[in-house]
């Protein structure tokens, strides 16, 4: 695989205002796009620091993704985005490599990006998501 960039870090937030707020003070951060994604069962803030991106997730509920974790680990880093030219393409070569995948099928993500995750194991404990623009 050859990953373009690292299009964004995910990081799990229990208030989505008031994280907005800390990295728009702390870090002249921009808000570039927010949203609320329910099949994913997140409410999400894309912020723009400098040539980098951040994306702040909210969970809906506790039985989500998110709310899973930050019931477990509490907010904070949850995942690193790699952009990548096809995430379908790069699905197959992983999988045919006997890397163990989260998503087998790249899914609508936020902002119309298409994503999939890779298993934390994986990547020595690291949730990784591939992304690719529409």
């Amino acid at each position: 695989m050859s990953a373009r960039a690292i299009h964004h870090l995910g990081v799990a937030v229990e208030d989505l205002d008031e994280a907005i707020d800390t990295y728009q003070r702390l870090f002249g951060a921009r808000l570039e796009h927010r949203d609320t994604v329910a099949e994913q069962g997140v409410e999400a803030a894309s912020l723009l620091v400098g040539d980098g991106r951040v994306e702040l997730l909210r969970a809906l509920g506790d039985d989500t993704p998110v709310g899973k974790f930050v019931a477990k680990r509490g907010p904070g880093m949850h995942h690193v985005a790699f952009e990548v030219d096809d995430v379908r393409a790069e699905l197959e070569a992983l999988a045919a490599g006997g890397v163990e995948l989260v998503d087998r099928e790249p899914r609508q993500g936020l902002f119309g990006l298409q994503v999939a995750f890779l298993h934390p194991d994986a990547v020595h404990g690291v949730l990784c998501e591939l992304v690719t623009n529409g």
